[in-house]
């Protein structure tokens, strides 16, 4: 799905058109109500783990993804990656695929069968916290720290898959960090008000590739993700000299007209072209000579609690 959110979704607190849209968010608690009555399945020979995300879109869910895989094959468990496959989602599985290994089906029932048949003893999910017919060993949850929950409301009143409450359900959270001015201490608040038990783990931001780049071009950006405004503060904090931005759909399938455009008007401005490494996948090979990606990776200050954190979780429900 080609998503542009709304920016009333994302406004502190919701404006008319947001409560407009109120009864149509009782589709959204139908089937919530009806998916919590599905009875789950739990898969014995193998553990699992979903990162996943209540806010729709631009949470970091795939870089959090390849950052527990990282930190968890070198460790006791045959790990692997995986992502229910969705026709408009091949950058997602692209760019797991360039940098892990992965299992990518129509169905995650059969995702896990397949992890099973080859002998790995844990798998990753990239998305999947809805999923209605199987019970995770361990759920996390991305969020934004600048985005938050939004306006708190469900689709299509604001960016919510599920109410703020959920968090009760799950075992912990992910705040991806772009900006140094957020209040984390009150996001955390909110969090373990609801849940006690859950841990946060922050993730900071940070390019990898920094160093090819000369920081006194001038520069066009283009993305077609859940949070561009996510990638161009990630850029600014690292101190780009941004000019000029284009914004495409969430997942946008790029055509070659939409490069030609940026290309030239590259050329005109006499600016460089960077875009993310989810989008550069995206485009014709042809026409990428011109064109850079910053690649990131995700600090977690706090990785040695993390991987003994899901030691424990995963050892303890054998």
């Amino acid at each position: 799905m080609n998503l542009h959110k709304p920016k009333f979704w994302d406004f502190k607190k919701p404006n008319f058109l947001a409560y407009l849209l109120l009864p149509l968010t009782l589709l959204m608690k139908g089937n919530i109500f009806f998916s919590n009555l599905y009875p789950k399945k739990k898969f014995k020979k193998i553990k699992s783990i979903c990162v996943g995300n209540i806010y729709l879109g631009g949470t970091g869910k795939t870089p959090t993804t390849l950052k527990l895989y990282e930190l968890l094959k070198n460790t006791n468990y045959n790990v692997v990656n995986a992502k229910k496959y969705y026709f408009d989602q091949k950058d997602e599985y692209i760019l797991l695929k360039n940098k892990s290994k992965i299992i990518s089906l129509k169905n995650r029932d059969e995702i896990i069968k397949r992890a099973i048949e080859k002998n790995y003893k844990l798998i990753i999910f990239d998305d999947g916290l809805q999923e209605k017919k199987i019970d995770y060993d361990l759920k996390f949850v991305c969020f934004d720290s600048k985005n938050w929950i939004g306006n708190g409301l469900l689709i299509p009143s604001g960016p919510l898959r599920e109410e703020i409450n959920s968090l009760r359900k799950y075992d912990g959270v992910f705040l991806k960090v772009t900006n140094a001015n957020i209040d984390l201490n009150k996001i955390k608040l909110v969090i373990k008000d609801i849940n006690p038990k859950i841990e946060v783990f922050d993730t900071y931001v940070e390019i990898k590739n920094i160093k090819r780049f000369n920081l006194s071009n001038k520069y066009l950006i283009f993305s077609g993700i859940g949070n561009s405004r996510s990638f161009k503060e990630i850029l600014e904090n690292n101190n780009f000299n941004i000019i000029d931005e284009k914004i495409f759909a969430d997942h946008y399938d790029y055509k070659n007209q939409d490069i030609q455009k940026i290309l030239e008007i590259a050329k005109h401005k006499d600016l460089k072209i960077l875009t993310t490494e989810k989008d550069y996948i995206k485009i014709p090979d042809d026409l990428k000579s011109e064109i850079n990606f910053v690649e990131i990776d995700l600090r977690i200050p706090k990785k040695d609690k993390l991987i003994k954190f899901i030691k424990s979780k995963i050892d303890e429900r054998n």
